[in-house]
């Protein structure tokens, strides 16, 4: 785990990119989780691995009483000057800044998949109350569009020993006798407005992309702009598509 730490502290270092690149979560989605979670007004949520808040930010709209946890302290200090006044926490989740019981739902948007799974499920389990719920959200580019599955091409060449959340190895932690429900799922659709410019800050802000070498970097967005030449062709703008994941699972005992 420590190693996953680390590469996620050098990877997400340039939090304002972050922020700046990643998309919303589509509003159908968020009202799904919040349904399936039982967030609501005054509800005590956790959002773990907060990032730079683009979840939290949305919990917040919901009525929801936010605490932040964040690892990483570029994402940190970002969240910080986004949401103002909100708690946020330095932590993992697999040692969780608070009590027992204390939690009344908690969330995950982009991070699961980077946990250790198991030791993670003991942490949630241990500061949610009786039948509360986590639930997890990702946004995952549409590799069934054409280009975006030649962009994801070039992209994974590069993932190395990262976790991916595509993998589906994070949901072993789910199917163990760890005293959680199986999970529910439901599937979203959304899309990116982006220029070039916004492609290529999208794709730096992937963590295994942003600590490659300078020269292996440049790379990259020469090969990104060569499919956008040839599968975009005379378009300023256009749409990254993306298919929004959301899990769910509800504490037993």
């Amino acid at each position: 785990m420590t190693t996953r730490i680390h590469l996620a502290a050098q990877g997400f270092a340039e939090g304002d990119r972050y922020e700046r690149a990643r998309p919303s979560y589509p509003r159908e989605a968020v009202a799904e989780l919040c349904a399936v979670c039982e967030i609501g007004p005054g509800s005590r949520v956790l959002d773990l691995a907060a990032g730079t808040g683009k979840l939290t930010r949305e919990l917040l709209a919901c009525g929801a009483h936010v605490v932040a946890v964040e690892p990483v302290v570029g994402m940190r200090d970002q969240l910080a000057a986004t949401v103002p006044g909100i708690a946020v926490l330095d932590g993992t989740a697999e040692r969780l800044p608070l009590g027992d019981g204390s939690i009344d739902a908690v969330t995950v948007g982009q991070a699961f998949h980077w946990f250790d799974g198991s030791a993670a499920l003991r942490e949630i389990h241990r500061v949610l109350g009786p039948r509360c719920a986590v639930g997890l959200i990702w946004n995952v580019m549409d590799r069934g569009v054409p280009w975006v599955g030649r962009l994801q091409e070039v992209i994974h060449r590069h993932r190395g020993p990262n976790p991916w959340y595509a993998g589906h190895m994070w949901r072993d932690a789910f199917t163990r006798d760890i005293g959680f429900t199986p999970l529910g799922h439901r599937q979203f659709t959304s899309s990116q407005i982006v220029d070039i410019a916004g492609l290529i800050d999208r794709v730096a802000s992937i963590s295994f992309i942003a600590t490659l070498p300078d020269v292996a970097r440049a790379g990259v967005m020469t090969e990104i702009r060569q499919i956008v030449a040839e599968d975009l062709p005379a378009q300023d703008r256009f749409a990254i598509p993306y298919v929004t994941d959301v899990f769910w699972s509800h504490r037993q005992g």
